[in-house]
């Protein structure tokens, strides 16, 4: 028993020249890569930039500021 043919004319007659473009087009289509998948949204409890030190203020009177919080 044969295996069942991968692509099947439904109507008309095509040659020969249409059917290997037909077979490319499919097996191009079949080999082309994936869609990357989506990336995956962090939590802000593991954001890593709440680690980070804010830039210190400058400037006159700077230094009073820098020991208020924000």
């Amino acid at each position: 028993m044969s295996p069942e043919p991968v692509l099947r004319v439904v109507r008309g007659n095509p040659d020969a020249a249409e059917l290997a473009a037909l077979t490319v087009v499919v097996a191009a289509a079949a080999s082309a890569p994936a869609e990357p998948p989506a990336p995956l949204s962090t939590s802000a409890w593991s954001d890593k930039s709440s680690l980070v030190r804010r830039p210190l203020p400058h400037g006159p009177g700077a230094w009073r500021s820098s020991g208020l919080p924000r």
